[in-house]
């Protein structure tokens, strides 16, 4: 049962992914891959918030779901090297360069923010 969650969290995930980054980068359009950074900067906080969220008192198939199913197909690190390596490539030295820190830095922000979240709204339901 375990195996389906994953499967079937994944396959939203990865649609979601899917669409945004159509949204944000239409097909032939060679700009800076704003679609893949959001989508990982978002899995970022997500996941930040989740591992942290105790409150929600999910159930662990759920959790295993949405976490490993959902974000995991949803965020990318296999697109986000091809992107970069693509973007050296093409002489974008500079923008291959701020995709990475963006990357980098706005992970690592984000998932500290989901966590800082979580805590938060675990005191506020304490105090409840």
């Amino acid at each position: 049962m375990d195996v389906l969650a994953v499967g079937i969290a994944g396959i939203v995930g990865a649609w979601c992914r899917y669409l945004i980054s159509l949204a944000a980068n239409p097909v032939g359009a060679a700009e800076f891959p704003w679609g893949t950074l959001a989508c990982n900067l978002a899995g970022c906080l997500f996941l930040g918030y989740l591992g942290r969220a105790a409150f929600l008192k999910w159930s662990p198939r759920l959790q295993l779901a949405i976490n490993t199913g959902f974000i995991g197909s949803f965020t990318t690190f296999s697109t986000f090297s091809v992107e970069t390596v693509e973007l050296f490539r093409g002489g974008e030295i500079g923008m291959a360069i701020a995709y990475v820190l963006l990357s980098l830095w706005g992970g690592l922000g984000l998932a500290w923010a989901g966590f800082a979240l979580a805590k938060r709204k675990e005191g506020m339901k304490r105090d409840a």
